[in-house]
This record gives C-alpha cells, structure tokens and sequence, in this order.
C-alpha cells in the first residue's frame, strides 16, 4: 500500500509540475541541438582501413598480427604521419609548449585507434575534420607501416648479406691458395694425375728409365700433397656453391620490393559525420534535464511540506 501510495503521489506531484517539466525538458532539447552543431562542436570524419599482414616473420611468440599492430603503433609512424599532416595545426597544438608532446599523444590517440578485429586483422580507423585527411591518413598508416618493414628486413637481410659476402671472399681466397700451390708442384715436379703417371713409372721403372726413377721420388715427396690438394680444392669448391646459392637467395629478397599488409578494407572519405551523434546528445539533455527537473521539484515539495508541517 506504501509503495502504491508514494507511486500515486510521484504521479500526482510530475502532473502538477508538468507544465514546468515539459517546458525544461524541451529547452534542454533545444541547447542539446544548439550545442552540438558545427557552430560549437567540429564535427569529425572516421575512415577505416583493414589489413592483414604479409611477408613478415615473428621475432617472437607474438602472431604477425600481434607484431603490425606492435610497429603501426612505433613513435617513427607516429612522428611521419604527425610531420605529414602537420597535426600540430590540425589539433591547435603550440609545439613551443612544455607539454606540447603530452597533448600531442592525447589527440592522436583520442583520433587515431589501431585495434585487431576478431579475424586477426589490424583495423586502422581515423577521425578528422576533412574526411578526405581521415581517409588518407588510414591509407598512410599502412603505407608507413610497409616502409618500416621493408626497411628492417632489409637492415637485417643486408647484415646476413654482408656476411655471406665475406664468407665467399674467404672461400675464394682459399680456393685460390690452394690452386696456387697445386699448380706449382704440378710446374715443378710434373705431377698432374696420380694415378696413370704411377702406372707409367712403374713401366719405367721395370725399363730402367732413370726419367722415371725421378718421377719415382716426385711421386713419393709430393703425391700425398697433390692429393691432399685436389680434395681440399673440391671440398672448398662445393662449400662455395652452396653459400653462393645462399648469397643469391638472401640477395633477391635484399633487392625485392615487397609490400607487407593485404588490405582487405580500403579506407574511403566518408560523406556523413561519426561525431557528435546529435540524436544521442539531444536524447541525452533531454533525459537529464528531465531527471534534475523532477528531483528538483521532489526537493521543493518536501521543503513546502517540511515548513508547513512546522508552523
């Protein structure tokens, strides 16, 4: 009975007021579409743009996904897109301010959100004032983000690169050294096939030929070393084959110009504003003003009866 009572007498007290609760309500109305037009508030343009990424390793345990969202996030993309667009201006920032930078991330951060959608894609999405900027600063994100990548593979290919090259003078150098000393016994002492020159000595031999009693001793002296030379100058031989097809390969992807996202949601200059939603900011203050209004006049009512209760 109590509740029924006090439900009755909240209706009671809201028709009794309702002529004064009507005319707030509707004049918040009006200040909440008065306010949130283009004369108080700069409406904002959201563009957006979806990638997946490509061509890229992990460093770490982290997916590829994981790992773009980690370098489109990087203070050098930041810094490019910042020095682009000039958003210092774009966001009324003095750069001369002590905590110009502090406002700065703020902006960019409030305008500028990269997130992973449930498919582990990057989504990038923009808000600005002209939607042709919002679009082309989606678009240059991920462009920004090609760039870094490019330029750390090939920072990284370039060492491995680098390396190889070295590993291939080296293996020349050798491979040169040894020849240099074959070729020199094989001068000096005729020695050129092992094997048929130890069967025609041995006919000499068995002739008396004191020219082959001295091919004999050649033979002996340097036989071994020959030997030992042709399978050293092979064994270098087949190692700088394969590292000069590892040289080539790492030397392709040094030289390719890869792109590293696949962009499955082209950002696009939108033709209506993302914010403010008038409707929700009209709904909002109309609401509000409505429940301060009856509160208020709760307050008023208890006060009359509270004083008239004491006189």
């Amino acid at each position: 009975m109590d509740n029924n009572f006090n439900n009755l007498s909240l209706v009671q007290l809201i028709l009794k007021w309702k002529w004064h609760i009507i005319i707030i309500t509707v004049a918040a109305a009006l200040c909440g579409a008065i306010f949130s037009s283009s004369m108080f508030i700069t409406p904002l343009y959201k563009s957006e743009a979806v990638a997946y990424p490509a061509n890229v390793t992990p460093y770490s345990d982290e997916s590829e996904t994981e790992q773009m969202l980690q370098i489109i996030g990087s203070r050098s993309i930041m810094d490019s897109i910042i020095n682009k667009y000039d958003l210092w201006t774009d966001y009324k920032i003095d750069k001369n301010d002590p905590h110009a930078m502090t406002y700065m991330l703020y902006e960019y951060g409030s305008k500028i959100k990269i997130s992973k959608t449930q498919y582990e894609a990057v989504s990038v999405t923009v808000m600005d004032k002209d939607p042709f900027v919002a679009c082309d600063i989606a678009r240059d994100i991920l462009n920004f983000y090609d760039q870094k990548v490019h330029n750390l593979h090939k920072q990284k290919v370039g060492e491995v690169v680098a390396m190889y090259e070295r590993q291939l003078r080296e293996k020349q150098h050798n491979i040169d050294s040894l020849k240099q000393r074959y070729t020199e016994i094989s001068t000096t002492y005729g020695i050129t096939d092992i094997s048929s020159q130890t069967r025609e000595v041995t006919k000499g031999l068995l002739s008396g030929s004191a020219k082959a009693s001295e091919m004999k001793d050649n033979l002996e002296q340097y036989g071994a070393e020959i030997h030992d030379l042709h399978t050293k100058i092979a064994a270098e031989g087949n190692t700088y084959v394969a590292t000069k097809l590892d040289y080539e390969k790492e030397l392709r992807f040094y030289h390719s110009e890869l792109t590293y996202s696949n962009i499955i949601t082209e950002p696009f200059p939108s033709d209506k504003k993302a914010f403010p939603v008038r409707w929700v900011v009209v709904a909002l203050s109309a609401l509000g003003a409505l429940l301060l209004s009856i509160v208020v006049i709760f307050i008023i009512e208890n006060r009359k009866r509270f004083v008239g209760e004491n006189k």
